[in-house]
């Protein structure tokens, strides 16, 4: 009885094998389809950027000081000549009394000299002694003509000693007006002292404009960003401050890496998204191309600026964002899976050819987004072609295929 049921429970298993290899390990393998369509299609490229102002002005201390009081924080909106912070600068105030002092030494010196009527006597002062000089010097050709003819007796004695006496009049009355002279200052002198006052109150001017330099004031309108400077801290002349941009709109640097550079141009769209503010996206242009290429980590990429719309504000210098860039859009396109496209001795599809069987077809393919690829020859629109599966597939291969309905 036991030998029996041995034997039946072999046939059993025998059956079993036999059925499993002619029904189902005999079956054609079943394979996936999908059908080429026709749609819009876009194409674009993924990458990374970083966010930083369209244009700025980065703010250096022009002297060294304490900073006594900050103003602003980062991220305030600031206007023009708008005080930022005030420094407190030792010395500055003993400096300005020192150069008052100068000042007012100055204007004493001059207010001490001649005013503008001795000025004007000094000049006529100067007049009359050139006119008694040429008096003096044709009373003296006179005397010498005089005292000639007194020789020759064709003069009086009388007549010389007169003109004798008109000479020493004259002297007399040069060295009068000479000594009147001297008590006064002359022009030169005053010139000088009121060049001596412009120095003093240039000095005056310059030690007030650094004061006012103790409260540092915005250059231009904007948001503050990158605040280095801190209350308590100590500035020394040239150190930065602070830099104040425009954030409205931003400059974005995509990095594109350098196979796909050739699919770039001025003026395509741009989208931007940030992982921080999931679901918000920012819009804008590509504006300028890469100069040169650059290492990036392990990348070769150009740096590609893009102008982005940026009207709240969101987007902060030194944001490192993703950007998408939409270089080309094709309606009406015949695409197809990207996952369908292989590269077995050229580029191409498998389709499902007569008798559900595999047919090797090649492509030339055109622009492509995430999920698909336009097919620009070797396919119609409805043809079936085969996405991967656990069976390599070869062509001519009997198959099981499961294919969508056409639409």
């Amino acid at each position: 009885m036991k030998k029996l049921l041995l034997a039946l429970a072999l046939l059993l298993g025998l059956g079993l094998g036999a059925w499993y290899y002619l029904v189902v390990d005999g079956a054609p393998p079943r394979v996936p389809f999908s059908r080429a369509a026709r749609q819009t299609i876009s194409s674009t490229i993924s990458t990374n950027g970083k966010v930083e102002p369209a244009s700025y002005t980065e703010l250096h201390a022009e002297s060294a000081g304490l900073i006594r009081r900050l103003l602003v924080n980062g991220g305030d909106q600031v206007a023009k000549g708008q005080p930022l912070l005030e420094l407190s600068q030792p010395g500055m105030a003993e400096e300005l009394q020192a150069a008052e002092a100068r000042e007012a030494q100055a204007k004493a010196v001059l207010d001490s000299l001649p005013g503008g009527a001795q000025r004007a006597e000094l000049a006529e002062l100067d007049a009359n002694l050139s006119r008694l000089r040429q008096q003096r010097e044709t009373a003296q050709q006179r005397l010498e003509s005089l005292e000639r003819l007194v020789q020759k007796q064709a003069a009086t004695t009388f007549e010389r000693d007169e003109a004798r006496a008109a000479i020493g009049d004259l002297d007399a009355q040069m060295k009068t007006i000479s000594s009147r002279r001297a008590a006064l200052a002359s022009q030169n002198d005053v010139a000088a002292a009121e060049a001596r006052l412009r120095e003093a109150r240039a000095g005056v001017a310059l030690v007030r404009s650094r004061t006012l330099q103790s409260t540092i004031q915005a250059p231009v309108g904007g948001v503050v960003y990158s605040l280095a400077a801190r209350a308590g801290a100590f500035l020394t002349p040239g150190a930065a401050v602070a830099s104040i941009g425009t954030l409205d709109p931003v400059r974005v640097r995509v990095y594109v890496d350098e196979p796909e550079l050739g699919r770039v141009k001025t003026g395509q769209a741009v989208r931007i998204t940030w992982d921080a503010l999931t679901g918000r996206e920012w819009t804008g242009t590509v504006g300028k191309m890469p100069t040169e290429i650059i290492a990036l980590g392990s990348r070769q990429v150009g740096e590609v600026v893009c102008t982005i719309q940026n009207p709240g504000g969101e987007l902060l210098p030194g944001t490192n964002v993703n950007a998408f860039i939409l270089t080309e859009v094709v309606r009406d396109a015949i695409t197809i899976p990207r996952t369908a496209v292989r590269r077995e001795n050229g580029t191409g599809v498998y389709v499902l050819g007569p008798g559900n069987t595999t047919v090797w077809q090649e492509l030339k393919t055109g622009a492509s987004d995430a999920l698909n690829i336009q097919v620009v020859s070797g396919l119609k629109e409805g043809d079936a072609v085969a996405l991967p599966s656990d069976h390599a597939l070869k062509a001519g291969e009997k198959i099981t295929p499961v294919v969508p309905p056409v639409k």
